[in-house]
């Protein structure tokens, strides 16, 4: 394929704003990021050549005009863009949706992925998945990506994603939840934690033969995975769960 090259190079000034810097090389994160482009360019590859993947961009303003992803830059230019926390967009006007309740994980956010299923959310998760197959989930099926590979989440058939900031699965949860406006959402036990089937009310003497002794005296409530068959009930970990999610609900909800 042949690509005219322009005669004229020009320069490009990118300013990524308040989260956005995450994805930049320390060095960058002080001053704007200045690209000598020789050939007309997509302000979409122009972002993630600077490292920033396309999902994060909610706002992006040339020489002061919001522009979309396909907008292409032939001239000398200065480019702002916003992540969605803390857009300036308008609701309904930035380039990402802001409520997506569908997810598909990489094999390294298991935890993540359990902590999703037991606030209610689908999440499809296999520790095994290739990034070919990740990324097809999300398009056939209009998932969420959630990744800490950057370049996974620039796939370009990739539409809504995120990537989780911190290590830590307490905080993971709550950057989701606060990315995707999930608080109002949340609806606890919902989902097996191991498979992401849904759990449905079934009497004790249904799964009797399976229970514990002591599970048999004590417990009266039981919810059985609709797909793997594995029996839930509000054993004595129960309260510190609910604690827990009333703890990250209350962090989320006035965001």
């Amino acid at each position: 394929m042949n690509v005219a090259i322009s005669a004229n190079p020009f320069t490009v000034r990118f300013y990524f704003h308040g989260a956005l810097s995450f994805f930049l090389r320390r060095e960058d994160r002080a001053e704007p990021i200045t690209k000598l482009l020789r050939e007309k360019t997509s302000v979409k590859d122009a972002i993630e050549s600077c490292g920033v993947p396309h999902p994060e961009v909610d706002l992006i303003c040339c020489d002061g005009q919001p522009v979309s992803f396909e907008h292409c830059l032939v001239t000398d230019a200065i480019v702002d863009v916003h992540g969605v926390v803390g857009s300036p967009a308008k609701l309904g006007e930035g380039l990402q949706q802001r409520r997506v309740t569908k997810f598909v994980a990489d094999g390294h956010l298991g935890k993540l992925t359990r902590d999703l299923r037991l606030f209610g959310f689908d999440v499809l998760y296999s520790p095994d998945a290739s990034d070919s197959s990740l990324a097809a989930s999300c398009c056939s099926e209009d998932r969420a990506l959630l990744t800490r590979d950057r370049r996974l989440l620039m796939h370009k058939i990739v539409r809504h994603g995120y990537c989780p900031r911190s290590h830590d699965p307490a905080e993971q949860i709550i950057e989701v939840m606060r990315r995707f406006d999930l608080a109002e959402l949340v609806a606890p036990y919902r989902r097996c934690l191991q498979c992401n089937g849904l759990l449905l009310k079934v009497g004790k003497a249904e799964v009797f033969d399976r229970l514990e002794p002591l599970t048999k005296i004590y417990y009266e409530d039981f919810r059985r995975c609709s797909q793997c068959g594995k029996i839930y009930w509000p054993g004595s970990h129960f309260e510190k769960l609910e604690t827990r999610i009333d703890r990250i609900r209350n962090l989320t909800s006035d965001f």
